[in-house]
């Protein structure tokens, strides 16, 4: 079985972190959420993906390579211009040689049994089937209404207010028999949820919809992406940490400096070639990538720190996120913030 990854979205409700970075690439835990999502494919045994490239590809596609080193075959398809989600499948017709396909969202934290999805998609003879999931606040994405066989009878994108007639929330895992290309037109913009979905219910094609218990989580906010972290350290999703947990919920690369007055929490994620210095703090459920440095008594707590940040002395940071290669002073605690603006950065042991 074939799969296609969707990642040449923009990715502007995480903007500013956005600008520089695809957010495919936006690191969950130190590793980018894309390759959870081909770690989960491979363990599902699915092994030939193709991946559509617009916004930033190249970081993508220069990440990933041929795949073989998660153990499957990754292939692209560059766009010229966004085709819509449903418009960049077909785009890739030609890819996909057997009767079942798969598709997912490249920028959602996903830990779901594809088997029993195609399984399910199989016994019901369906061109289509969603996995849907219960959620608190369906408005931000699309629902599904069910009947007694699992068929969806409604669906709506992105409903408002008094429309909301489900919880049963759109995942962005599709499970398509080929005869879908011969629904979606070729050389125009089409997306699935405004479009296709819609048009299957209009044809009263064999349209269901597979509600599943299993781990997701949409990472388009800051809220949900700092959420994502704290499921991962909790293990309620089933992901690889990138470095070995060298005790109960501390999780520590190699060539980390740690003073010895300092006070490391728990859970933490700490990556390699870290410096943590006299007096610092690192608390709950806080991350530090690969090259990142808190000053003397810099306090750091529920906090996602990317590649070569810095956190200058005696600054405090709760609930924020710290871009690559930003350094972060401040004569205050900062919260609920996003730091964005890069300062060049010498070495690890520096942050001037």
């Amino acid at each position: 079985m074939k799969a296609m990854i969707l990642a040449a979205g923009v990715g502007s409700r995480l903007d500013p972190l956005t600008r520089n970075i695809p957010k495919p690439m936006v690191p969950i835990v130190n590793k980018p959420v894309m390759e959870h999502i081909v770690e989960m494919l491979a363990r599902n045994g699915i092994k030939d993906i193709i991946v559509n490239l617009h916004y930033l590809g190249d970081q993508i596609e220069a990440h990933f390579g041929s795949g073989e080193r998660w153990g499957v075959r990754i292939h692209y398809s560059p766009e010229d211009r966004l085709w819509g989600d449903a418009g960049s499948v077909k785009r890739c017709e030609d890819f996909f040689d057997e009767d079942t396909f798969l598709v997912v969202g490249g920028d959602d934290l996903v830990d779901m049994d594809i088997t029993r999805l195609v399984q399910f998609h199989k016994e019901k003879k369906a061109i289509a089937t969603i996995a849907l999931s219960l959620v608190d606040d369906p408005s931000e994405y699309g629902i599904a209404l069910l009947n007694e066989r699992g068929r969806i009878t409604r669906f709506l994108e992105k409903p408002k207010g008094e429309v909301i007639f489900s919880n049963s929330a759109n995942t962005g895992v599709y499970v398509f028999s080929r005869e879908i290309f011969e629904l979606i037109p070729k050389g125009v913009h089409y997306g699935f949820g405004n479009d296709l979905f819609p048009m299957l219910l209009e044809q009263r094609k064999r349209f269901f919809g597979y509600l599943t218990s299993s781990y997701w989580k949409d990472v388009g906010n800051l809220r949900k992406y700092r959420e994502a972290h704290i499921d991962a350290m909790n293990g309620r999703v089933d992901i690889k940490i990138p470095v070995p947990e060298v005790r109960k919920y501390v999780w520590m690369g190699e060539n980390v400096e740690i003073d010895p007055s300092a006070e490391i929490g728990y859970p933490v994620v700490i990556g390699n070639n870290c410096r943590i210095e006299k007096g610092a703090r690192l608390l709950e459920y806080s991350v530090l990538a690969d090259n990142c440095v808190l000053e003397e008594g810099a306090v750091v707590k529920q906090s996602i720190l990317w590649h070569g940040a810095c956190v200058m002395r005696g600054t405090m940071l709760e609930r924020c996120v710290v871009a690559q290669n930003c350094s972060v002073k401040s004569s205050a605690a900062v919260f609920d913030g996003v730091i964005v603006d890069p300062v060049r950065r010498t070495n690890a042991n520096s942050c001037s």
